[in-house]
């Protein structure tokens, strides 16, 4: 798939070179096409441009910034036009397997109510990457993580993806409940870290850390597989299985799990018997005061 132009600006009075930027431009013959350019290096946000009467929805608090022109109003479930011509009872319903990825219950829409054109902008909200997809190039439906989805053009259904397998339901990890995203138009999901993507062949398979899936396409296969030994694991710090994905089909996976960001953060954090873990955490006090944490 394209993603778009990678632009990386050098400016010629300095040897660091400016942020690198993902650009896309709206292409007369195709519909529900937007403009866009996602910037940034590990702390991005993308930038869309809507036309007089477009619209966008992103998660609710990942606006960084937008036009005046630009109205929002905040929709009870998906946003999407299937959710919001359905009854009550499935608004409820939708709304509720948002719930169960982790996600609010509401989402908000961001409609240009003005002339010409106008920006809107959504930030990531850890470090890693915005990955923009066009749907209807994916066959219309991409899994991600739970918690990925950030904005997309309006049209775009997001729903969660149960994995049917007995085992991988009960060891998947981050895998076992994962968001489905459906549709035609553009969406924007953020990950963690570096990404790498993998198209695998029929048949070909690759073993991940449950943590580490991002995305892949409906035709791959997601199983776990057990990592070895007993000993392997008890103390390779992997746990006890891995997730086999298999082609054909495309893969994107994340160095950096939010989870594992997190668990780092709180074993450092301090506590009520520990100042935390430091440089100097071994010196105890006198370490604090070595490592400029003060006492």
């Amino acid at each position: 798939m394209v993603f778009g132009k990678r632009i990386t600006q050098f400016d010629s009075t300095t040897s660091v070179p400016q942020v690198q930027a993902i650009q896309h431009k709206k292409s007369p013959t195709i519909s529900d096409d937007i403009d866009f350019e996602v910037c940034g290096s590990e702390m991005q946000f993308v930038e869309i441009e809507l036309d007089p009467g477009e619209s966008a929805i992103a998660e609710a608090g990942s606006m960084m910034f937008k036009a005046p022109s630009i109205s929002m109003e905040t929709a009870f479930g998906d946003a999407s036009h299937k959710s919001q011509n359905a009854g009550m009872f499935d608004k409820i319903v939708g709304a509720g397997k948002r719930l169960i990825t982790g996600e609010s219950l509401f989402t908000t829409v961001f409609t240009h109510e003005g002339h010409g054109k106008a920006k809107v902008s959504f930030a990531s909200p850890y470090p890693g990457h915005i990955l923009p997809f066009r749907l209807e190039e994916m066959g219309g439906t991409l899994i991600c993580q739970k918690d990925a989805f950030l904005c997309a053009a309006k049209g775009v259904s997001i729903g969660i993806e149960f994995q049917r397998k007995i085992m991988t339901g009960l060891f998947g990890g981050d895998g076992f409940i994962m968001q489905k995203l459906e549709g035609d138009g553009w969406a924007f999901i953020h990950v963690g870290g570096t990404v790498v993507e993998k198209e695998l062949e029929a048949g070909e398979e690759i073993h991940i850390d449950t943590g580490c899936v991002a995305a892949y396409t409906s035709g791959i296969d997601f199983d776990v597989v057990r990592v070895g030994s007993v000993k392997s694991m008890i103390f390779g710090g992997e746990g006890v299985f891995f997730a086999t994905l298999k082609g054909p089909g495309k893969v994107w996976i994340q160095s950096l799990p939010f989870s594992r960001l997190s668990g780092r953060v709180l074993a450092a954090a301090p506590s009520a018997t520990s100042r935390g873990v430091g440089e100097g955490s071994i010196l105890g006090g006198l370490g604090n005061i070595l490592d400029g944490d003060g006492f």
